[in-house]
């Protein structure tokens, strides 16, 4: 461990510590230690039988100023607390998979009509990723849901959109009447 003793006119500090004065009797047997060519105790107690570096700088001419602190900035991490959507827990490993859940949909598409592509993210983490004619209406989404899960289709749900969250209770709209057309939909249960 290596140490900076400085002895100031008015006592002596360690490491850019507080002030210790020289009349402290404790500070006093401190200083005979290491002008004795000892480890004081303080120190002994620190390094747990270590090895100590002790340097030594004379500031005595000079009155004690409390140095500055440096600022550190922060260099730790930061933790996102709670989340407005769910955590997506699988996920196409690559695009030849996202192209497959696409291809393999069962919605029928007019190549003819403007299309759109519609994340769904579902509430078991999982995600759906399906093209529609912007004609298509919100309840075409609840039955690709459901023909894609079938486990969902006794299970009570609603669909929202993320930011802002709105939910999706008019599901006779177009994609486009509910303004979703390339967006991402949450599935929640009831």
């Amino acid at each position: 461990v290596q140490i900076l003793l400085k002895l100031w006119r008015n006592g002596f500090s360690l490491d850019d510590g507080e002030l210790r004065s020289y009349s402290d009797p404790t500070n006093a047997q401190f200083l005979e230690s290491v002008k004795r060519g000892e480890i004081p105790v303080e120190l002994q107690r620190i390094v747990h039988g270590g090895q100590v570096n002790l340097d030594m700088e004379d500031h005595q001419e000079q009155e004690y100023v409390k140095p500055r602190l440096r600022f550190k900035a922060f260099s730790g991490e930061g933790q996102k607390l709670g989340s407005l959507t769910p955590e997506i827990v699988s996920t196409p490993s690559s695009p030849e998979e996202e192209e497959k859940s696409i291809l393999n949909a069962p919605v029928l598409i007019d190549d003819s009509m403007p299309a759109t592509k519609i994340q769904i993210r579902l509430a078991d983490g999982s995600r759906l990723i399906q093209r529609f004619n912007q004609t298509h209406r919100i309840k075409d989404i609840r039955d690709f849901i459901i023909q894609s899960r079938p486990a969902f289709a006794t299970t009570d749900f609603v669909l929202v959109t993320t930011f802002p969250n709105r939910e999706l209770t008019d599901e006779s709209l177009t994609l486009q009447e509910a303004d979703v057309l390339n967006t991402v939909i949450l599935q929640q249960f009831k």
